[in-house]
């Protein structure tokens, strides 16, 4: 299973956002800390919850979908 802190990462740089930039939209929108060591430290723990990944998707034009895996 792929590394929770860098598959995040990587869909912040596929969006075209800096950390700081999506620290500040969190901070905005959804009222996180406007940190980037605390979100740094969330992913590198991979402590972040998923009310947080949701967000985190929301500000990056993201919605999160439960696909059913197909039979192999």
């Amino acid at each position: 299973m792929s590394n929770v802190r860098n598959e995040i990462k990587a869909q912040i740089v596929r969006a075209g956002f800096t950390m700081q930039e999506v620290v500040d939209r969190l901070a905005e929108e959804h009222d996180w800390s406007d940190s980037v060591s605390n979100l740094s430290a969330k992913l590198q723990r991979e402590s972040i919850r998923y009310k947080e990944v949701i967000e985190l998707a929301d500000v990056l034009g993201y919605d999160i979908v439960w696909q059913k895996r197909r039979e192999r």
